[in-house]
């Protein structure tokens, strides 16, 4: 389907679209760290990391939004308050050698996380869905 000219910036500014790509964003940035966890699952001394639940920087998101004036300043794109990958909260059994990671785990966390960008899309294009229902347009 051809875009429609001005489309764009109509569905960037819908909260629950904007939502529905913070949810997939945030299922991705947690997929990579399950995946750094698997390839260093036998590394000697690793600990386990993750990234905040999607629940927890959406609630942040809301509780406190600033203005920003500069790129710098937090808050703006780019700035210092993305979610970044940190050691786990609750490491788990320590192996042996020091290592945190447990590969049954990582693999049901995976699962988790699949489902919640599954979700994410569906929310989006449920959303994008009704959008173009109520413009009028099929497809």
């Amino acid at each position: 389907m051809k875009p429609i000219e001005g489309e764009a910036p109509m569905y960037q500014n819908l909260a629950i679209l904007r939502m529905a790509g913070q949810m997939a964003g945030n299922a991705a940035l947690r997929q990579s760290a399950v995946a750094q966890n698997v390839a260093n699952a036998d590394t000697p001394g690793y600990k386990a990391v993750d990234a905040p639940s999607f629940a927890e920087t959406y609630q942040a998101d809301q509780a406190l939004t600033l203005r920003t004036t500069r790129a710098g300043h937090l808050g703006a794109a780019g700035g210092q308050d993305t979610p970044r990958l940190a050691p786990r909260s609750d490491p788990g059994t320590e192996s042996p050698n020091g290592n945190t990671v447990s590969l049954e785990g990582e693999m049901v966390r995976a699962a988790e996380l699949r489902h919640q960008h599954d979700m994410a899309l569906a929310i989006y294009k449920t959303a994008q869905q009704v959008l173009r229902t109520s413009l009028g347009r099929q497809g």
